[in-house]
């Protein structure tokens, strides 16, 4: 695994910049199993995670205007680049965030959050129901989101391919707190 934070080279006088690095895993591969197997994290940490930070990173280097950028940056003004940034900004800032919210020990929301998701959604119950539907009904490759939108009101969205509700190109903008994964390369391989 990668820990390198900045890689410079010199190329015609310039420097080159690996801005973005995959971030560890706040667990080990086989902590999730059963839910998900080890070579199923490896792969999707190391190979496809690593993979969209690599294409971003080339992108950082051919256009200027997103050095010194961070990746929420990249997402909430997308619509300035070209799609393979958006793909690939998108692709590392959602699986950032999953790494985060996957934990191999389950617990419920609490406090203020819960009071927020029962007064929502009526009860979590209710709210894992229409979370799940939006997941299942995602047409294609995409994700499933609860975000905080603008109000500071609660909403679940779904986005397809890699685009995310910071960005300013979705129908439904918020700030994600929790995103899941409906890409086959999540779950493929068991």
């Amino acid at each position: 695994m990668r820990k390198t934070i900045l890689i410079p080279f010199i190329l015609f006088g310039n420097f080159c910049f690996a801005q973005f690095t995959v971030p560890a895993l706040p667990y080990s591969y086989e902590a999730l199993e059963p839910n998900f197997d080890k070579e199923t994290m490896q792969i999707h940490h190391d190979k496809h995670h690593d993979a969209y930070v690599t294409q971003l990173n080339k992108q950082v280097d051919a256009n200027p205007a997103l050095k010194n950028k961070t990746v929420e940056e990249i997402c909430k003004n997308v619509s300035k680049y070209n799609t393979l940034t958006r793909n690939n900004a998108g692709g590392h800032y959602n699986h950032s965030l999953f790494w985060t919210i996957l934990s191999p020990t389950s617990s419920l929301p609490s406090g203020l959050f819960m009071e927020d998701i029962n007064k929502t959604f009526g009860s979590f119950d209710n709210f894992k129901t229409q979370f799940s539907d939006s997941a299942k009904t995602r047409f294609g490759s995409g994700w499933a989101w609860l975000i905080m939108d603008g109000k500071g009101k609660l909403k679940i969205s779904s986005t397809p391919n890699q685009d995310n509700p910071l960005m300013d190109i979705v129908a439904v903008k918020g700030t994600p707190i929790l995103g899941l994964d409906v890409w086959e390369h999540a779950y493929y391989l068991k």
